[in-house]
């Protein structure tokens, strides 16, 4: 009886990293000069990051700040879900940016539907936060890794548990 091989679909972000890039923009939004006496701020908050600053010029130099930290830091910049910007108090404005973890369920039926339509020999199945796909060939498990990383889903995802 031939063993089956699987691989699993998985979106994990390091959160000690995302905390580390928050640190380091902290101290570079004090540090800069263009930042003097502002109230620009970054602060991460169960599993989302809210920025605050006096105005969208500055709300965008800190996020560009951010964002080449995360980078630095291994973070995939997929993984951040960008939310509205919204007046706050103060005269202030604030965006809210959500941090993915696990792979939602229409991005996983789509991944789904990518394979099934690739017409690849395996079976994907979607287990919670993570796409399973099983097959006796770990050939064509290696197949449909690399058209899943050529194809772009908008999502942050890793590959893990290859056996």
């Amino acid at each position: 009886m031939a063993k089956e091989n699987s691989f699993d679909i998985v979106s994990k972000t390091n959160y000690p990293e995302v905390t580390n890039a928050v640190n380091q923009t902290t101290k570079e939004v004090s540090q800069r000069f263009d930042f003097k006496g502002s109230k620009a701020t970054v602060e991460l908050s169960d599993k989302d990051l809210i920025l605050t600053a006096e105005d969208d010029t500055k709300l965008r130099n800190m996020n560009d700040i951010l964002q080449s930290k995360l980078v630095k830091r291994g973070v995939s910049l997929k993984a951040l879900d960008y939310q509205k910007v919204e007046p706050a108090a103060g005269g202030t404005v604030r965006q809210v940016v959500k941090i993915q973890q696990g792979i939602p369920t229409d991005k996983a039926k789509e991944i789904v539907k990518f394979i099934k339509d690739e017409k690849f020999k395996v079976q994907a199945s979607i287990q919670g936060e993570i796409v399973r796909v099983t097959s006796k060939d770990r050939d064509t498990l290696q197949a449909v890794i690399a058209s899943l990383k050529a194809k772009d889903f908008k999502i942050d995802m890793q590959f893990d548990n290859y056996r």
